[in-house]
C-alpha cells in the first residue's frame, strides 16, 4: 500500500489531502481527511477511530447497548486503506483525494463488526465450491431541490432548462435526460475517475429519478467498493451543480421508490457461468442458488428494509415484490431472471432498497446461494403474470412491516450463522434503537390526520 500511495502521488502532483472513508452499518460514509505526511503513517499503521463507528444509528449517535461505546471507553481500532480505493476526487479543485479504509482489530484481525468483512466471509467459502460470484449492483436515486418544502418534505428540482418543476412521471424520458444531462455527465465522469464502471443511464418513474448501472465484476467485494463510491459520487456531484441527491428508498409519499438490485450468476475456474443453459430457468446449480434465495429471503428483510423510510416503499404494484416468488422477466418478482442469452444467465435479487448497505445486502444474497447449492434446494415453480393479483403469488409473504421483520430477523438461525453471534446482535440492538427513536416522533402527517377528530 505504500508503494500504491507513492506511485500515486508521484503521478498527481498537486494531492495534498486523503479523504479516508469508512463505511458504517448504514452506509454512512465516516472517516476523516488527512494531509500527506499523516497519509503516509496511514498507508502503513493504519487510521485510528472508535469501534463505535459500527454502533452509530443514522443521525450519528451511538446505540450504548451495542457494547461498542462506554463500555469499552469508546476504544480505538485501526483502519487500513483498501486496496485499489486510492482515487482522486474530481469534483474538488483543491487537491483531495480518497481511499476506502477497514476496520481491524488491535491485533491485526479483521474487526467482525464491520460489513466489508463480512462479504470477505462470505466469499472465501465459495472457494473450496471452485465458485466465483459476479456481481452488478443497481441503484436508484433522486435528484432533489436544496430548499425543503414549507412541510419540511423534498420537491423536485427546477429543470435547468426550464425552471419549472416537473412533477409527473416519464419512465425513460429521454427529456428528463436531457433536462439533466450536465450532472448525469459529471456524475459519469467522476465514475471513470474513480474507477466505478457505470455504463447507461435511464430516467426512472418518479420526477428526478434515475439509475444508473454498474457493470458486472468477478468480485463481490469490489462490486460493493465500486457501488458505495457510486452513492458519494452522486450526492458530491449533485451539489456542485446546485441539488442535492437522495438515496432514500421512498422520498415522495406518491412517487416510485428506489431499490438496490443485485444481479448475480457463478463461474467456475474456467471462467464459464455455471448458471449458463438455453433453458431460461437456467442450469441445474442456478435453481438450487435461486432456491436458497428464495428460502432465505424473508429471514433478511431488516437487512433489506433497515430504516422506518424502507417499508414506505412495498406498496402493490408498485415494482416492488412482497412475496418470496421468482420468474422470468418479470419485475413484480423478488428473484428475477432477466432476459438474456444462455452464456450471460443470471439472478437480479430485487428487494432491497437503496438506503440498505450494499456489502450487507450482498452478502445476505450470496449467503441464501452457498445455502441453496450446498442443501442441493429446489425453488417452487416460477410465476407468471401481475404478483399483486390474488391467487398469483405462491411465495412466502415478506414481513410487511418494521418491527416484524427485525422479530424474523432477531429468531433467524440463518442470520446468526451468516453474521456471526457478534455483528448479529449488533445490527438487531442498533435497529431496535432506531425504532424506538422513530417510534417518538410525532409527525405532522399523523396531528393533520388525527387531530380533528380527536
Amino acid at each position: 500500500m505504500q508503494q500504491a500511495l507513492d506511485a500515486f502521488l508521484a503521478a498527481r502532483p498537486g494531492v495534498r489531502f486523503i479523504d479516508l472513508l469508512l463505511h458504517d452499518l448504514n452506509g454512512v460514509d465516516r472517516g476523516k481527511r488527512v494531509d500527506l505526511a499523516s497519509a503516509r503513517q496511514v498507508f502503513t499503521q493504519g487510521l485510528l477511530l472508535p469501534g463505535s463507528m459500527f454502533a452509530l444509528d443514522v443521525p450519528g449517535e451511538t446505540v450504548q447497548s451495542t457494547g461498542l461505546g462506554f463500555d469499552e471507553g469508546d476504544a480505538d481500532r485501526p483502519c487500513l486503506p483498501v486496496p485499489g480505493t486510492l482515487v482522486e476526487v474530481p469534483w474538488l479543485d483543491h487537491g483531495v483525494a480518497q481511499a476506502q479504509i477497514t476496520m481491524h482489530e488491535r491485533d491485526g484481525a479483521p474487526f467482525e463488526c464491520d460489513p466489508r468483512h463480512l462479504l470477505a466471509r462470505v466469499l472465501e467459502r465459495f472457494r473450496p465450491l471452485g465458485l466465483t460470484p459476479v456481481v452488478a449492483i443497481e441503484l436508484e436515486f433522486y435528484l432533489i431541490d436544496r430548499e425543503l418544502t414549507p412541510a419540511g418534505l423534498p420537491q423536485p428540482p427546477r429543470s435547468p432548462l426550464t425552471g419549472r418543476r416537473e412533477y409527473r412521471t416519464q419512465i425513460n424520458s429521454m427529456l428528463d435526460i436531457d433536462a439533466c444531462s450536465r450532472v448525469l455527465a459529471a456524475i459519469d465522469h467522476a465514475c471513470h475517475v474513480q474507477d466505478v464502471p457505470s455504463t447507461t443511464s435511464l430516467a426512472e418513474y418518479g420526477p428526478g429519478q434515475y439509475e444508473v448501472n454498474l457493470a458486472h465484476v468477478a468480485d463481490a467485494l469490489t462490486a460493493c467498493d465500486q457501488a458505495a463510491r457510486f452513492r458519494r459520487i452522486v450526492k458530491c456531484v449533485a451539489r456542485h451543480h446546485g441539488m442535492e441527491a437522495t438515496f432514500l428508498a421512498k422520498p415522495y409519499a406518491d412517487m416510485a421508490g428506489s431499490g438496490l438490485h443485485v444481479h448475480v450468476n457463478l463461474v467456475d475456474g474456467d471462467g464459464r457461468n455455471v448458471f449458463a443453459d438455453e433453458n431460461p430457468l437456467g442450469s441445474e446449480v442456478m435453481r438450487h442458488a435461486a432456491a436458497g434465495m428464495l428460502s432465505t429471503m424473508a429471514d433478511g428483510m431488516a437487512i433489506f428494509a433497515p430504516q422506518a423510510n424502507s417499508w414506505r416503499r412495498f406498496r402493490r404494484e408498485a415494482y416492488v415484490p412482497l412475496t418470496a416468488d421468482w420468474s422470468v422477466n418479470n419485475r413484480g418478482a423478488a428473484l428475477r431472471v432477466p432476459v438474456s442469452g444462455a452464456a450471460a444467465r443470471r439472478l437480479e435479487h430485487r428487494v432491497a432498497g437503496a438506503d440498505a448497505n450494499p456489502y450487507l445486502v450482498t452478502s445476505w444474497v450470496l449467503g441464501g446461494i452457498l445455502k441453496g447449492i450446498e442443501e442441493g434446494r429446489e425453488p417452487p415453480p416460477p410465476v407468471d403474470g401481475n404478483l399483486y393479483k390474488d391467487g398469483v403469488a405462491r411465495g412466502e409473504p415478506l414481513p410487511a412491516y418494521w418491527p416484524a421483520a427485525l422479530d424474523r430477523f432477531e429468531a433467524s438461525a440463518f442470520a446468526r450463522e451468516l453474521l456471526g453471534e457478534r455483528l448479529h446482535r449488533l445490527f438487531a440492538e442498533v435497529k431496535r434503537a432506531e425504532l424506538h427513536d422513530f417510534s417518538c416522533i410525532v409527525t405532522p402527517g399523523e396531528i393533520a390526520h388525527l387531530l380533528p377528530a380527536l
